[in-house]
């Protein structure tokens, strides 16, 4: 399957939630997915944070389970983002290449040390509001995938995702007035099935977020 989460759900079971997850609503419709996978997660080949929105990847069976997991760790599937964030890097098209550390005190990663990461990213427009200010639309490709990869590495460069309420520093108050999530969407999806079809999948913004762009003047057209 291939679905397109919504922001605020939870992707399986954590942090004190229990019920109403992904995880709960794939085994309520497919009860043989429970056994496909990891036990907390039946199914899920790759997550999304609770807050970002976006296409999703989930395996019915354990062979395809085992096939996409692979592809992932061949670096063989694309999977591209739409984010907005505060500023505009200085470079317009450039690789963060930084490794990440899970912090647990602090529930977040932390950029210098730990497991290899990658982020390609690429200015598609700038836009400005009286809120927020400058801000920039970024097309991101992934070349890793680390919890909350995206929103560390913009928030090391000094460019923090809109919304983002664990890494947005002292822009957060001025976010929640404006936005009740993160500016974060999983909008593109490519990989080869074992037959050798190929699978190309996009999924257009959420209209809260196409709303915070009308904010700032970012025609959503040049997505």
């Amino acid at each position: 399957l291939v679905i397109d989460k919504p922001a605020g759900l939870l992707v399986h079971p954590g942090a004190g939630k229990t019920e109403d997850t992904l995880s709960h609503a794939l085994v309520a419709r497919y009860p043989d997915i429970r056994n496909v996978g990891e036990k907390h997660r039946p199914g899920i080949v790759h997550r999304l944070d609770e807050d970002t929105s976006g296409l999703m990847m989930i395996a019915k069976n354990q062979t395809t389970f085992d096939y996409l997991k692979n592809l992932f760790l061949e670096h063989k599937i694309t999977k591209k983002y739409l984010t907005l964030v505060h500023g505009v890097p200085e470079k317009l098209h450039d690789t963060i290449n930084v490794p990440l550390e899970k912090n647990f005190k602090r529930s977040k990663m932390k950029a210098g040390s730990g497991k290899e990461a990658i982020t390609q990213y690429l200015v598609v427009s700038q836009g400005r509001s009286q809120e927020l200010d400058q801000v920039a639309l970024l097309r991101v490709n992934l070349h890793t995938g680390r919890t909350h990869q995206i929103r560390a590495h913009m928030a090391h460069i000094g460019h923090p995702v809109v919304g983002d309420p664990v890494y947005g520093g002292t822009y957060k108050k001025t976010d929640e007035s404006v936005l009740n999530r993160q500016f974060l969407h999983s909008y593109y999806l490519k990989f080869q099935l074992p037959d050798g079809a190929v699978i190309e999948l996009t999924s257009e913004l959420p209209k809260e977020l196409k709303a915070i762009l009308s904010k700032v003047h970012i025609n959503d057209q040049l997505i």
